[in-house]
């Protein structure tokens, strides 16, 4: 049931979470060799095997976010709501090191799963609980997505923008993938603690925390009562220097310049020494302040030549830049394959060859190449009989809709 060879190899989770974040942070683990079983309902499974169809995704025939999400797992098809599951999920939880849940406070009580109910099976066990807003206060049982609890209650969504331009939507899983290296380091502490006390314990973050921290250095701001810019326009910055153009062919890249030695750098580069005379741009104040002018003089001049020119130019004089790639130039990135952020599958398929791995590496360890993510109860049986259940019982389990077997 799991890989004897690997950093978490004989480490054992059960992963009761939906959707990205909880998922992920068990994603994490078993690429490090930890046995995950993850318990969905029957029928429909976890709602996000449909994601992909989402319009605002990407088309293609491969479920992708699956497989990135809930690879080299094991599906168990549980009917949680039935009363049979709950020796079942006794079972597993004996067995359990980890156990991941994401349900709001009011329907773990309903369903059983609370930490105080668990942590009475298994004194060891780490139980890791994920919600959208926390776990008290007027919101703790209201659901909460990675749009709503990280993105737009977190201010990150009102300051993405530019200038008074609607809020913009982000990629899906933003919040989520950067919540789960939260949740997994949250559990991984928790192991930790485990060794030295022998003790289990609860673990738990929230979307609203991990927006929270990510925006935290304004925030902070915000409490220490500094004044608040806001949304920014491009067109007027506070800093032209830190500030996206586009280029003669369509392109954009950001300009990163902090220090007084990078703009002079840049006027050099870009053979725009007549800025440097005069007092309008001279430091960082007169920068700021005429910064409506020197974005028209620095748009016009990138407008001159295409996107290699500058990469070219910029490269040799060692001005700092990025080039805001597209998704289709991302997915050919050399640097992503060289420092395995973009790895082979186990199991290539019509479609996918390679995948995202998880963003923690440990030097000279390597992860376990990435397996196939399961069909919805694929391995149901084969966890019953693992936990202890004879034929006869499987067979009634699966009779009674208790389970359910993938075909």
């Amino acid at each position: 049931m799991q890989d004897q060879t690997n950093t978490f190899s004989g480490l054992k989770v059960v992963d009761f979470a939906s959707y990205i974040a909880g998922p992920a942070a068990t994603t994490i683990l078993s690429d490090f060799g930890a046995a995950v079983i993850k318990v969905e309902p029957p029928g429909t499974g976890d709602p996000y095997r449909q994601f992909y169809r989402s319009a605002s995704n990407p088309v293609s025939e491969e479920n992708y976010p699956w497989q990135l999400t809930n690879r080299n797992k094991k599906s168990l098809a549980l009917n949680l709501k039935s009363a049979e599951a709950a020796g079942v999920v006794e079972r597993l939880v004996r067995w359990a090191d980890v156990v991941v849940v994401n349900f709001p406070p009011n329907v773990r009580e309903k369903l059983g799963l609370s930490y105080e109910k668990l942590s009475e099976l298994n004194s060891r066990l780490i139980y890791a609980d994920l919600t959208g807003y926390g776990t008290r206060g007027p919101e703790a049982d209201r659901p909460g997505f990675d749009g709503t609890a990280y993105w737009a209650r977190s201010g990150l969504m009102h300051v993405t923008r530019d200038g008074n331009s609607p809020p913009t939507l982000p990629i899906p899983g933003i919040g989520d993938h950067a919540t789960a290296s939260t949740l997994y380091s949250a559990i991984v502490t928790g192991l930790y603690r485990r060794e030295k006390t022998g003790k289990g314990s609860h673990v738990t973050t929230s979307l609203i925390a991990q927006g929270a921290w990510a925006s935290a250095v304004w925030i902070e701001g915000g409490l220490n009562g500094a004044r608040i810019h806001g949304s920014q326009s491009r067109g007027a910055p506070q800093n032209a220097l830190f500030n996206s153009y586009q280029t003669s062919d369509g392109r954009w890249l950001l300009l990163v310049l902090l220090q007084d030695k990078d703009w002079t750098n840049l006027v050099s580069a870009m053979q725009l020494s007549p800025l440097l005379e005069g007092h309008r741009f001279q430091d960082a104040t007169g920068r700021a302040i005429y910064s409506t002018a020197l974005v028209e003089l620095l748009d016009h001049a990138f407008s001159q030549q295409p996107l290699e020119y500058w990469k070219t130019t910029f490269d040799a004089a060692r001005v700092i830049y990025g080039v805001v790639q597209v998704i289709e130039e991302v997915v050919r990135d050399e640097q992503m394959y060289a420092n395995d952020i973009i790895v082979p599958l186990a199991e290539p398929t019509e479609y996918a060859t390679h995948t995202v791995s998880s963003p923690i590496q440990i030097v000279g360890v390597d992860k376990v190449v990435p397996r196939r993510a399961p069909q919805l109860g694929e391995h149901s049986a084969t966890i019953m009989e693992q936990l202890g259940y004879s034929e006869h019982e499987i067979s009634r389990f699966l009779r009674d809709s208790v389970v359910q077997q993938h075909s």
